[in-house]
């Protein structure tokens, strides 16, 4: 069982690491690999809409993604993390996330399974927010989320969206959350 975590703030060490941190143990003690990429310190170049990968399944763009694409390919469970920033993901993370274009292209265009085989893959969502509790007020990056999930065909099994974080290590004030990305971590890899 391989988890691939991808950490998507551009803030090191501050509250969605900390609860993806949480998460990466709750797997490891369930017996997972575990591979975490940060998405704000790898080269990815933005789509370009080339089209290219229409033709052939392959983003013809060389730059730190091509070693994403074989992480994802491997992984049996992959979790994103990421805060709410202007009602949606980083824009770092949003690169990577647009380069699965190519993963789209695979699926839709070509009949091909997006990630190389056909299997069981399951995915979880992390996010923090500074804004108060509102009802939607994680949906538009849930979309995106579970967008992508849809095209990897990785079973969208669940998120933790915590409100009013803010403040780097603000989430250390809710050690609640941080016991739930520590069960919900165990619980992914234990109930397949």
């Amino acid at each position: 069982m391989r988890l691939l975590a991808i950490a998507g703030s551009p803030r090191r060490g501050g509250n969605t690491d900390l609860l993806l941190e949480k998460f990466v143990k709750g797997a490891v003690e369930a017996g997972a690999e575990t591979k975490t990429l940060i998405a704000c310190s790898l080269k990815i170049e933005g789509c370009r809409n080339c089209e290219a990968c229409l033709i052939t399944g392959q983003c013809k763009i060389q730059d730190d993604m091509q070693p994403v694409y074989r992480e994802m390919e491997l992984a049996d469970f992959l979790v994103i993390a990421s805060p709410l920033q202007f009602m949606s993901v980083p824009a770092q993370l949003k690169a990577l996330i647009d380069r699965c274009q190519a993963l789209w292209a695979r699926k839709y265009i070509l009949k091909i399974p997006p990630l190389g085989d056909i299997r069981p893959r399951k995915g979880f969502f992390i996010s923090v927010g500074g804004r108060r509790n509102q009802p939607t007020l994680f949906d538009a990056e849930k979309v995106t989320i579970k967008t992508l999930f849809k095209v990897l065909d990785i079973v969208y099994t669940g998120d933790l969206l915590v409100p009013e974080v803010d403040a780097k290590g603000a989430i250390s004030q809710k050690p609640e959350a941080l016991q739930k990305a520590f069960q919900e971590g165990h619980f992914l890899i234990t109930n397949p």
